[in-house]
């Protein structure tokens, strides 16, 4: 299986895709629409000509097409780094799809010398541009949280601009962050029809008895559940009830944990954070799918490949599963992210509802302004580099929390237990 998938454009698909572009999304992603502000719009028309690298928050697999859908806007073209296992997606045709958009593959956690250094010649190249997502994989589940950022993405960016330096000494790279917020679709009426319905079978499955429970209580007893049937499959003790975090905490590490010990891996740190020790895990998984050329990897089973996947993805299920960060904003994407989670576990599998995906800037900058304090102190100004990055993007996240109202009162769980 080859291992790094280049980029191979091709102009009549890209125009293909431009043309059928709502229907895509709507079909595949279930997304209605793509709001950009016409202020917004403006920006981006006047940056069509820089060489630009534009982050994006990375909570969904919806991400890549709605950054497409930002470059027809802007009216030119972007490439995108992917991970390799999506070029594997739907029998290799996906990977041919998104190759001819200007996609490119890369392996988290490898030195994959070829996707890097392709992205470097794009990024040098006179209007190249290319999009990053720094919170890497996972993604994090949560349309209003970040996970921590990677550093490797600022410093991408800097090889590139000394690359391009080499031709032009004058080049510079702009950097623009952006958010996407995503709004569901529907009336109210509507939104708590859907996750009554959503939420019953979830009980019928756990065989649940909803009582006259409410809508925030009921989702809150199914995540219980699902924790208390964890803590049994896992052999994890029960723990005071009060200490929820700590018990999901507890299984989250369990499962990675016997996820690394059965694949052998001596380079797995327990004592890391689970997010920490889900990235490396996936990293690894991934690399042993595509047979990557390092004899330290471990040589599971298929069967036991497919184990780890799916053990991986309960871990993911429980890290996003929080329940302050429902009980303090109970809006209708809050109780969706949730019954995504709930239905990936119990089930195996979940879809996107219909939602719209709004797109939020921050105001763009040139990476000229760090090259010169990165010369003097390369480390700690792609820390800099990177702190400004998440902190921008933090901004448009706090900016973006309004479009959306809680569909029930905070904290409100009623008085049925």
């Amino acid at each position: 299986m080859q291992p790094f998938i280049p980029p191979a454009f091709n102009l009549p698909i890209a125009w293909a895709v431009d043309f059928t572009l709502p229907l895509l999304l709507k079909q595949v992603q279930n997304l209605d629409g793509v709001v950009i502000k016409p202020d917004d719009v403006k920006l981006l028309r006047s940056v069509r000509n820089d060489r630009l690298l534009y982050f994006s928050n990375h909570p969904t697999n919806s991400e890549p097409p709605v950054a497409y859908h930002v470059a027809k806007t802007m009216g030119t073209r972007f490439n995108f780094m992917a991970a390799r296992q999506v070029f594997d997606w739907g029998g290799g045709v996906v990977g041919r799809l998104i190759q001819s958009v200007g996609a490119f593959s890369i392996l988290a956690g490898a030195a994959d010398r070829e996707s890097i250094k392709t992205a470097r010649a794009i990024l040098s190249q006179e209007r190249g541009k290319l999009v990053v997502f720094p919170e890497g994989e996972p993604t994090s589940g949560e349309n209003d949280n970040l996970l921590p950022f990677q550093p490797g993405v600022a410093q991408l960016g800097i090889w590139a601009l000394e690359d391009a330096r080499k031709v032009d000494p004058t080049a510079d790279i702009t950097i623009l962050p952006s958010f996407v917020k995503y709004v569901m679709t529907g009336t109210e009426t509507h939104l708590r029809a859907d996750l009554h319905n959503g939420i019953k079978q979830i009980e019928s499955k756990l065989a649940i008895d909803p009582g006259n429970r409410n809508l925030l209580r009921r989702f809150l007893a199914a995540g219980r559940i699902m924790l208390e049937q964890a803590e049994k499959d896992y052999h994890v003790p029960t723990a005071a009830e009060k200490d929820y975090d700590y018990r999901v905490g507890r299984v989250r590490h369990v499962i990675l944990d016997n996820v690394a010990e059965r694949l052998g891996l001596t380079s797995y740190d327990r004592k890391s954070d689970a997010i920490v020790k889900l990235r490396h895990l996936l990293a690894v998984l991934e690399m042993i799918s595509v047979k990557f050329p390092d004899p330290r990897l471990p040589n599971p089973s298929p069967s036991d490949l497919t184990w780890a996947q799916r053990e991986c993805q309960k871990a993911y299920d429980f890290i996003v599963i929080k329940p302050e960060y429902l009980l303090s904003r109970p809006t209708p994407e809050r109780f969706y992210e949730w019954l995504a989670r709930l239905e990936t576990y119990v089930f195996g599998t979940t879809n996107p509802r219909p939602r719209v995906a709004h797109v939020f800037f921050a105001s763009p900058f040139k990476l000229s302004e760090y090259y010169t304090d990165y010369k003097k102190e390369k480390k700690v100004t792609v820390e800099r580099l990177t702190a400004r990055l998440r902190s921008d993007t933090q901004a448009l996240l706090d900016h973006a929390l309004p479009l959306t109202e809680p569909l029930v009162r905070p904290y409100d769980i009623g008085d049925t237990p």
